[in-house]
């Protein structure tokens, strides 16, 4: 980790919307790039759209897909720089993503 992202506090929230079947392979992507993403969180979800793929019986039975969220706390100046090597790595029209501002992010406690 760049020292940085440890003495700036991230000011922004990028949220990856994706199937479940590309998961795996996005997490690899953002555990490959430490410098860019140095946490990140995994949430479930499902998906309700005109461009959500509804591949299983379940989900066309439903109506919504089954989704993953991941959730990157980071430096406004640094998303464009981590969103090309994503499309790099993984250019997928599936993948949908949102930024937004990230009015304070804190611990409550000491890290050690």
């Amino acid at each position: 980790m760049s020292r940085n992202q440890t003495t700036t506090a991230p000011d922004c929230l990028l949220t990856l919307a994706l199937p479940q079947a590309l998961e795996e392979e996005l997490l690899d992507a953002l555990l490959a790039l430490p410098e860019q993403v140095p946490g990140f969180t995994v949430l479930q979800a499902q998906g309700v759209g005109a461009h959500v793929a509804l591949p299983s019986s379940m989900e066309q039975v439903t109506g919504r897909a089954r989704r993953v969220l991941v959730q990157v706390a980071l430096r406004q100046d640094h998303v464009s720089t981590l969103l090309q090597a994503l499309k790099q790595h993984l250019p997928s029209p599936q993948i949908a993503y949102w930024i937004v501002p990230l009015l304070a992010f804190g611990r409550l406690g000491d890290v050690a």
